[in-house]
């Protein structure tokens, strides 16, 4: 039997990139694989500047889980409080393609969920998930280069945004990298965006209205 080991699994609006706003079940997958998630070697994993806790099983509804145990909890975590939207749910880590399958997409698509995955694309998939974010960290672990929308965490010196803008995606983001030069990545986003189509910019804005 497939276990899934879930960081955290709860409610909130998605805060970043193009579906910004929607209210969205989010299930946080436990581990990724640029990054153990111990803060001691971190200036030495190819990503080093992650802002999330992934590590274990402890958080709001984590734990592990069986493929029908896993969509049944984000169903009732969907239905406990009121939304007219439709049902919408986002595979977000640590890295999801270390654990998701396509039963549990399935699965989640059979109870009405459209399905969003959030991913550094170092990963290849072979099934349907009906959204798909890419946001690379490492330039050599970089596989999935054609989605719905890319997402560049800025600034990333090793990649040339103008050979990215050429890649198979609906949508271009740039996001300003968190930590203490935060403020002027957020200024530099935006006035690299100004001029350089079709970058948009985004934020994380359930961060800045401290949403969970």
């Amino acid at each position: 039997m497939k276990i899934f080991n879930v960081k955290e699994i709860f409610k909130s609006i998605q805060g970043e990139g193009f579906n910004s706003g929607k209210h969205a079940v989010f299930i946080r997958f436990s581990g990724c694989n640029l990054w153990n998630g111990n803060k001691e070697n971190m200036k030495l994993a190819k990503c080093n500047f992650c802002d999330t806790d992934f590590v274990g099983t402890n958080g709001l509804n984590g734990g592990q889980f069986s493929t029908s145990n896993l969509v049944k909890k984000v169903d009732d975590v969907w239905n406990k409080s009121f939304s007219m939207q439709s049902k919408f749910v986002v595979l977000t880590g640590g890295e999801p393609m270390l654990q998701v399958d396509s039963n549990l997409v399935e699965g989640l698509k059979e109870k009405g969920f459209l399905v969003a995955l959030e991913t550094n694309g170092s990963i290849n998939f072979d099934f349907n998930i009906d959204w798909v974010c890419v946001s690379p960290k490492h330039l050599s672990s970089w596989i999935v280069k054609k989605g719905d929308e890319l997402k560049v965490i800025y600034p990333q010196l090793n990649f040339d945004l103008n050979k990215l803008k050429k890649l198979d995606f609906k949508f271009f983001f740039l996001q300003p990298m968190d930590g203490s030069k935060k403020q002027i990545n957020i200024w530099n986003t935006i006035n690299y965006c100004k001029s350089h189509k079709p970058w948009f910019p985004s934020f994380q804005i359930h961060k800045t209205l401290d949403i969970n």
